[in-house]
């Protein structure tokens, strides 16, 4: 990805690595659990997307027969660059620059990109986009969800709206999932941030109230999954508009992020760590499902593509 020294950096970005971990007070709470099956569309699901569009403004009808939320016309990431549209807050051009924590400094100029373009689209649809806050931490730190371990990989914390990463992950994807590349990193920030566009939606709560109904424990994964689908759609969507207002893409960025989210799915990791697969345990979906739904946001560049809740087979 092509980052410099004149690109902004997000100052909301809380460092907590060296600390020895950082407890402060808080409430407990729980994570939402990232990642099994689809179904087909029911009354539950129709309620789901009725929360999230009535919440953007958006007509949920509309959006059931094909309208939806309109974001900024861009061309597609393989189209022919004619120039970027000239957008309001989505400044930065392409640069080089050096840091001796080049690594800080790459997430959180992904975090600031992610914050121009989900403002963008949160003011076209008449909304305001309230920003998340990326913690870095190393070992372990206390959220408002209850403990966060590093073996738990990048999650989304919807009670204090934070993302907790420990930047030793993305050694794990390399090593143990063969997932490299700066664009494979930018993709899990960016999921982690389309979860707190579905907290920020109402669909966070609402999936979180259909699970505790769930007749079983199939049943509230497969509701997961479908959330953490439009999770990996929404990154796709961001990559997208990010790319044509900011050409940070560079050769082989999009196959790191296909890559990436092959190399996540439920399927492989069953895989690997069992020697088998149970497709009603999945909580994130398949290999081929994750790279379905993340091509699909990153080919159309519209978050109404991302509807994961009325897809009959996901």
């Amino acid at each position: 990805m092509r980052y410099g020294a004149t690109d902004r950096e997000s100052d909301q970005v809380e460092d907590r690595r060296g600390g020895g971990g950082y407890f402060p007070r808080g409430g407990g709470g729980v994570v939402i659990p990232m990642g099994g099956g689809g179904r087909g569309l029911g009354l539950g699901w129709i309620l789901l997307i009725g929360i999230g569009c009535l919440l953007l403004g958006i007509n949920p009808l509309a959006l059931l027969t094909g309208g939806g939320l309109q974001v900024p016309d861009m061309p597609r990431p393989s189209a022919p660059r004619t120039g970027a549209p000239d957008l309001p807050g989505l400044p930065g051009q392409p640069g080089v620059g050096q840091s001796s924590d080049e690594m800080g400094k790459f997430v959180r100029r992904v975090l600031a990109d992610n914050e121009d373009v989900w403002t963008r689209v949160f003011q076209a649809a008449g909304k305001q986009y309230q920003k998340p806050t990326l913690v870095l931490f190393s070992g372990a730190t206390h959220t408002a969800c209850g403990p966060g371990q590093s073996a738990m990989g990048p999650f989304y914390c919807p009670l204090d709206q934070k993302i907790y990463v420990d930047l030793s992950f993305y050694d794990t994807m390399k090593r143990r999932f063969g997932a490299s590349g700066d664009f494979a990193q930018a993709y899990v920030i960016a999921h982690e941030i389309g979860h707190h566009v579905q907290n920020q939606l109402g669909i966070a709560e609402a999936v979180q109230q259909a699970k505790m109904r769930a007749g079983g424990e199939a049943e509230a994964n497969a509701l997961q999954v479908r959330m953490e689908l439009q999770a990996d759609c929404l990154a796709g969507v961001w990559a997208s508009l990010n790319e044509q207002v900011k050409s940070r893409l560079e050769p082989g960025d999009i196959e790191e992020g296909l890559n990436a989210a092959a190399a996540i799915g439920d399927d492989m990791i069953q895989r690997r760590t069992q020697g088998y697969v149970v497709p009603d345990a999945f909580t994130h979906g398949s290999s081929a499902q994750r790279v379905k739904w993340f091509r699909r946001g990153l080919e159309s560049g519209q978050v109404r593509a991302c509807d994961t809740f009325s897809s009959p087979n996901v």
